[in-house]
């Protein structure tokens, strides 16, 4: 298997950080600009989404894995 597709890492409280993704389409069809190391929104509280803005911290979202 090889080490060079897409990484989904998810971080207790925090983002999904995503890295290797060359392509990413938002819900309304529309290509969302990619880089090639991505923190996205888990809480839904961002103002940048589908990117993380730290606001998961500012409303004490939990998301603790297991």
């Amino acid at each position: 298997m090889s080490d060079d597709g897409p990484k989904i890492d998810i971080k207790d409280n925090g983002p999904l950080v995503v890295k290797g993704v060359t392509e990413m389409i938002g819900p309304d069809g529309k290509e969302v600009e990619s880089k090639s190391t991505m923190f996205l929104c888990r809480c839904g509280h961002s103002a940048n989404k589908p990117f993380c803005d730290g606001s998961h911290s500012k409303v004490e979202w939990d998301g603790t894995l297991g």
